[in-house]
Formats: structure tokens, C-alpha cells, sequence
């Protein structure tokens, strides 16, 4: 299902270079034009390349395993502009749970209807700009958040947060935000005594949810929540299925066709067809969607119990596009693009290294990679069997879409990486 002409004009609008080249030649492409700029300032700086055709093959997919679950694209996993636009252009709604993000959506000519406030504890001047701009769709999880709303925006219509089993997710949402069961009622007592309009219930069952099973469970919890607004003479008419969706790159355990297949049917099953049923996946779109490339500013030699091993240090790291390893618990993975100024080819071929090997040493070592930042705690990778690197070389790392640029810092001074766009879609 290629864009329609519409959708494509719609992208083209002041927006960067898009290539429609595999990723690999685009950053092979970058790399020599460095060369060729050599000592130019700052030419080796760190660079992603994004692959907005992977976006959009993502979209594809969850269409056809969740037909009737409606994405709304959790901004905060990456506010990546070009990927804001394309999934606006597509008809993708928002998760938003701050101003900014907000102001970002509506800015692309997204209808208000099109978002959903999804951030159970809000800045009071955030809640009247929502009311000032028509987005009526936000979550709560308390009582004190009901009588601010009713202060600021009596007219929003609610959407109540309750708590799920979160235990096997590696960010368990559940310490911070969500409604246990037994203050359902009582909340939405609050809520008909403040002639509040609560129009149906959300959950999340945690970023980087490991067990598909969670959901089902949640989706239980959701139908009695719904059954107690019933009680309390509430039509709620909207579910929201929240996040925890695995992304592209996770081949095995818990995969997005694990998850659609527990998920689609528990939600059939449980709430009739004229009940709307939204999600708010993140990590699901971009994550495999971003390559990060660093190049290798320093290597030092280590003899440690009679061998040889080296440290690495790169120009992108924990302060940075990295900060995913210490903030959303992501192991992340080096792989060598060039070796001694040579394209590398590893024995084992991946999709960013197919070819044949060019002469180049395979032989490996020990080695440690470490982010350009004078602190200790900025190492990316402790323990990497890679060959011999030398100052110039690149590294390259793959599934860097989700929690990455968007948290990166300037620490030290060092910049956030550029990205470079290309689209794959055929």
C-alpha cells in the first residue's frame, strides 16, 4: 500500500534530503564524503541514518495484525521530525504528555481529535492549553487530578488509568502512574460528583513488556473497570490498550505477532464492536528504524592476564544518543564498518554487511567501547570481541530508534548526532 499523492506531498514539505537508498550505501556514502573533506570541521562527527520506509512497514504491519486497535504514536520514544510527519501524513494519532509535544502535533495539521493527553499527572498551565486548543482526550489516575481538571477544563473528556501487572517489563510504569482496581469506584464517584465526562479506561503494562500474557491480563482488569463505570452510569465507549509493544528487532521471545495474537483476540472478546480501541505504541515504529554510526577517536592498549585487549573510545556515547542503556535498560550491540579505512565484512554477515570479505584482519580481541565524555559511567559496551580498530575507523549499531536522540544531552559540550534520511519502501 504505497503513500497516495496527498500523503507524499504532505511529507515533501520543508523537509531534509531523503535518499532512496539501502541504508548501508547511505552511510557508506557519508563516510566517503568525509574522507574526501578530511580535516574539515567536525566532517567525523557521529550520524544516524533513519529509514522512514521502515516507519512505514511498521505501520503496515500492525494494520494487518491489530486491525482494530488504532495507533497512537507515543511522541516521546522519538520526536524525530521527519517521523512526526510521516506518521501525521498516514493518519497515525498521538500520544502526547507534555505541551511541547502537543504544540509539535498540532503544528503538522493534526486534529485535536487525533491526540490523546496521555499523562495522568499534569502542569496546570499544560491542561489550559489543551482546553484551548480542543484536545479533550487525557488520562488520570487520582482523585486531586479530577479537581484540578474540573478547575481548568471541565469539558475534557477522561480516560482512567488503572494498574496492571507490570512486574515483567524492563520499565515498570506501575510504580509511578495507574489506579489499583480497589480505587476504581471511588474515583469514579469523584469524578459523577464533579459532573466530570470519564468516557472509558487505559493502562500500560510497562515499557518493554517481556511477557505477551500481561496484556490479556490487563485487557480482564480494563472490562471490569468498564463494567464499574456501568455501575456508576458512565457510557464509556473508548479503551486504551497503552504501550509495551515490541519493535522489528526483537526476533525471538516476545514478538509483535506474540503480542497481536493474545492482544486482538482478548480485546474482542471482552468489549463489543462500538466500543473504539486506541494504543500507544513507542519503540513498535522506530526502533528498528535507526542505525547510529560512530567513529573511533582513540584506542588504548591493555595486557591483562597475558593478553592483549583494547579500549575503544567513540564520539557518541551514555550522555547521548547511548543515555538508552541507563534510562530504558537496552544492551546495545557494536559492529565494525570499517577497519585500517576498509570497508569491514564480518565472517558473520548481517543485514548492514553483506558482501565478501575484503582482506581485512578477522581476527578479534577483547575490547571495551567507551562514549567521549570525561565520566567513568559513559561505556557502551564492556566486553566486545572486535579486531583491531585504529583512530578514523567507524563502528556502527543497529535498533537505535527508541529512547535515544530524544533524551541525548550536549554533556562535555559534545553535540547530539545529525540525522540522515533515507526511504526503503518499494
Amino acid at each position: 500500500m504505497p503513500l497516495s499523492l496527498k500523503q507524499q506531498q504532505q511529507l515533501s514539505l520543508d523537509l531534509p534530503v531523503i535518499h532512496n537508498s539501502p541504508v548501508q550505501q547511505v552511510i557508506e556514502q557519508k563516510i566517503e564524503s568525509i574522507s574526501t573533506l578530511k580535516w574539515e570541521s567536525d566532517q567525523e562527527n557521529a550520524f544516524f541514518v533513519a529509514d522512514i520506509g521502515e516507519v512505514y512497514r511498521q505501520h503496515l504491519r500492525w494494520k494487518s495484525l491489530l486491525p482494530r486497535i488504532e495507533p497512537f504514536f507515543a511522541i516521546k520514544s522519538n520526536p524525530d521530525p521527519m517521523v512526526v510527519k510521516l506518521l501525521a501524513a498516514i493518519g497515525v494519532g498521538f500520544d502526547c504528555a507534555s505541551k511541547s509535544e502537543i504544540q509539535q502535533v498540532l503544528s503538522l495539521g493534526v486534529e485535536p481529535e487525533r491526540i490523546i493527553y496521555a499523562n495522568p499527572c499534569k502542569q496546570a498551565s499544560f491542561i489550559r492549553y489543551a482546553s484551548q486548543h480542543n484536545v479533550a482526550k487525557m488520562t488520570f489516575d487520582n482523585a486531586e487530578e479530577l479537581h484540578k481538571i474540573k478547575m481548568l477544563y471541565p469539558d475534557a473528556e477522561l480516560v482512567l488509568r488503572i494498574l496492571t501487572d507490570d512486574s515483567k517489563s524492563l520499565c515498570q510504569l506501575g510504580l509511578k502512574f495507574g489506579a489499583p482496581l480497589e480505587n476504581v469506584p471511588t474515583l469514579l464517584q469523584t469524578a459523577k460528583d464533579l459532573d466530570l465526562n470519564v468516557i472509558g479506561i487505559s493502562f500500560h503494562v510497562g515499557s518493554g513488556c517481556l511477557d505477551e500474557n500481561a496484556f490479556a491480563d490487563a485487557v480482564v482488569r480494563a472490562r471490569w473497570a468498564f463494567d464499574q463505570g456501568e455501575k456508576f452510569g458512565f457510557q464509556f465507549d473508548l479503551l486504551d490498550v497503552g504501550g509495551g509493544f515490541p519493535g522489528a528487532d526483537v526476533q525471538d521471545g516476545i514478538t509483535f505477532e506474540k503480542v497481536a495474537a493474545i492482544l486482538g483476540p482478548a480485546v474482542d472478546n471482552m468489549f463489543p464492536s462500538n466500543v473504539r480501541v486506541i494504543a500507544e505504541p513507542g519503540r513498535y515504529y522506530v526502533a528498528s528504524a535507526f542505525t547510529a554510526c560512530t567513529h573511533v577517536i582513540g584506542r588504548r592498549t591493555v595486557k591483562a592476564e597475558n593478553q592483549t585487549q583494547y579500549m575503544y573510545y567513540v564520539n557518541d556515547g551514555m550522555y547521548g544518543s547511548f543515555n538508552c542503556i541507563l534510562f530504558d535498560h537496552q544492551v546495545v550491540y557494536p559492529q565494525v564498518l570499517t577497519q585500517g579505512g576498509k570497508k569491514y565484512y564480518a565472517k558473520k554477515k548481517s543485514p548492514l554487511t553483506q558482501g565478501e570479505e575484503q582482506g581485512v584482519d578477522n581476527e578479534t580481541f577483547t575490547s571495551s567501547i567507551w562514549g567521549p565524555t570525561c565520566d567513568s559511567i559513559d561505556c557502551l559496551a564492556k566486553e566486545a570481541k572486535l579486531p583491531v580498530l585504529d583512530d578514523g575507523d567507524w563502528i556502527y549499531w543497529e535498533n537505535m530508534g527508541a529512547y535515544t536522540i530524544c533524551a541525548a544531552s550536549q554533556f562535555n559540550g559534545f553535540r547530539q548526532s545529525e540525522v540522515i534520511y533515507t526511504n526503503t519502501f518499494e
